[in-house]
């Protein structure tokens, strides 16, 4: 019952002779169960696809689907039938995958006097000795074999969720990234930009564990620094927006709808536009250079919500105060826009803003951008009322 025969001894061979005559650690189990573990564990024993279809091949041989410390567990097949349940192997390859089943001690060689596989009977029948392959390494090994799978499914899942967290992060990323450019173009992206699509090239490679957990870090630090560069816009859409419907609803507890509606009535209980008259400290009168008709041509959405036809300016932000709310657009962001623009180049760009509203995925967040811009003199509403014009006789 040698398990040397002709082969060389190695240290390694000796140990799993040894140990395969240990207690099995798992008397009785399926195994065809046993053999899925291992398949799922198998980067802990270093065997391959290959190797595991030649050990499939030799428990078909084992009689029953039981692997049992009390049967007798040696498979005695010829090259020829292994090689056929082994999908037609070449011989020559068989013996190099069963060379490494036997290094990975999960089996191990039981050879006969001339090395033919075989088995003797006794005198009632029964085989009394086989001589082939001993396959009870397997339930001594069967413990660590079912850790090693449960160790291997939990790293698998790990591996998942850092895939799907890394997945999330860059979609985010990209999306905010988007948004930012669109809405605060006084800003650089180009490095973020930059940073983001290497993230997403390295995404796409086959990386280990420890390689994807830098880049979630990565990926966690690009959108930190895009969510800190639009977190006005992103408190004004998640805050000030909501709050602005509730206070459409009863504006006479909006204080900011107040301040900004009494200073259009001052100049109108006077007979006047209310831009020339507005006081200094409120609301400075920055009236745009062109016709009223003009803009009302290439903005025309805003005139339904007028009481009457719009003549004049101050008729216009009238128009333009009542409409923000349905807009989307905070008081603050309306107030902020009058006073850095003017009411009336204002009202301007809220018209616009309306005629392009279903292309603006924030127009509360677009005015702001607008009015910074308006601070720095980096904006006009001159070449947004212009180009409302061409494009509707493009349409046209």
């Amino acid at each position: 019952m040698t398990p040397f025969g002709q082969r060389p001894v190695t240290a390694g061979l000796v140990e799993h002779a040894a140990r395969a005559k240990d207690a099995v650690s798992i008397p009785h189990i399926n195994k065809w169960e046993l053999f899925r573990e291992l398949v799922a564990g198998k980067a802990a024993f270093e065997v391959s696809d290959r190797d595991l279809s030649v050990l499939n091949a030799l428990l078909s041989f084992l009689k029953g689907d039981a692997l049992s410390d009390n049967d007798l567990l040696v498979v005695f097949p010829s090259n020829r039938s292994l090689s056929e349940r082994a999908h037609g192997m070449a011989e020559s390859t068989l013996r190099r995958h069963l060379a490494a089943l036997v290094e990975a001690g999960l089996i191990l060689r039981h050879d006969s006097p001339n090395g033919k596989r075989y088995a003797t009977r006794d005198m009632d029948g029964t085989i009394d000795r086989a001589f082939g392959f001993d396959l009870r390494p397997l339930l001594v090994r069967g413990q660590e074999i079912v850790s090693a799978a449960h160790a291997s499914r939990e790293a698998a899942q790990r591996m998942k969720r850092l895939r799907e967290d890394c997945t999330l992060l860059k979609r985010d990323a990209f999306k905010l990234l988007e948004y930012g450019e669109s809405t605060l173009p006084q800003y650089s992206w180009t490095q973020l930009w930059t940073l983001l699509t290497d993230a997403h090239k390295r995404h796409r490679r086959v990386l280990s564990f420890e390689e994807r957990e830098v880049l979630r870090a990565d990926l966690a630090d690009i959108l930190s620094e895009i969510k800190v560069l639009i977190s006005d816009e992103t408190d004004d859409m998640s805050a000030n927006d909501l709050e602005n419907e509730r206070h459409h609803q009863n504006s006479k507890s909006d204080s900011l709808d107040i301040e900004l509606s009494n200073e259009i009535g001052k100049g109108e209980a006077r007979g006047e536009q209310s831009s020339t008259e507005a006081p200094q400290e409120a609301l400075e009168s920055k009236e745009p250079n062109m016709p009223l008709a003009l803009v009302l041509k290439a903005a025309p959405d805003i005139l339904p919500y007028a009481d009457g036809n719009i003549r004049t300016w101050s008729q216009l932000v009238e128009a333009a105060h009542f409409t923000r709310g349905m807009m989307g657009i905070s008081p603050d962001a309306w107030l902020q826009a009058c006073k850095v623009m003017g009411p009336e180049n204002a009202a301007t760009t809220l018209a616009c803003i309306l005629q392009r509203v279903s292309e603006i995925t924030s127009p509360g967040g677009y005015l702001r951008a607008l009015t910074r811009k308006a601070e720095d003199s980096g904006f006009s509403t001159g070449p947004m009322v212009m180009a409302l014009l061409n494009s509707s006789r493009d349409a046209a």
